[in-house]
């Protein structure tokens, strides 16, 4: 397999699912903006949306969209438990949570890194992000992860979304729980390995 990543980007969320599965991976830097890889050549050659993350798999087939690679990757390993198995209402809750980051928390964070945002737009966009940091307060006050106690392949994407918030400004500690949350994903080996790898640690 063959990861296309940018450092810090949505594409962390499987790069530490590989490392807590323990798969080994190819990885290839890509700059989001023009699209080049590190090693030469154009994304969109590998992936016609010029997005990461992006997965290259063993036989040449190419999947995207982060919250099915985590998915994919979880399957590989069932064994791990990072995500339920397939046709239970857990396996729903999981997507129910995947679809929940990439639709609400994602693109919410995301606009603040535009070269066209301001101070006054990235303050709106706080503050739309706080009726939802409310909804994970409520649902971590009792639980260590989103899933309950085990860490799953959304608590990959919400704590990659969540480390967002250091570069944009955005203060986690009026909700407690969300910030034990996110002390508590920093503080994984799996997600230490891939933010070292990444160059975003020491």
């Amino acid at each position: 397999m063959k990861l296309y990543f940018s450092p810090g980007a949505c594409s962390l969320s499987p790069h530490i699912v590989l490392h807590e599965l323990g798969l080994v991976a190819e990885y290839e830097q890509v700059d989001t903006g023009s699209k080049a890889m590190k090693g030469g050549g154009d994304l969109r050659t590998v992936n016609p949306k010029g997005t990461v993350p992006t997965l290259q798999l063993d036989d040449g087939q190419v999947l995207t969209e982060g919250a099915v690679i985590v998915q994919y990757l979880a399957d590989q390993v069932p064994e791990a438990g990072l995500a339920p198995a397939h046709g239970g209402l857990e396996r729903y809750r999981l997507q129910e949570w995947l679809n929940y980051i990439a639709s609400e928390l994602h693109p919410t964070f995301g606009q603040m890194f535009s070269p066209t945002a301001t101070d006054a737009s990235r303050q709106r966009q706080r503050d739309l992000l706080a009726p939802k940091f409310d909804l994970l307060e409520r649902a971590l006050e009792d639980k260590s992860f989103v899933m309950g106690e085990s860490f799953t392949v959304a608590d990959a994407y919400l704590g990659t979304i969540l480390l967002w918030s250091g570069p944009t400004h955005t203060d986690l500690s009026p909700w407690p729980a969300l910030s034990g949350y996110h002390s508590r994903f920093i503080a994984r080996p799996a997600v230490r390995s891939a933010l070292r790898e990444e160059g975003l640690i020491p």
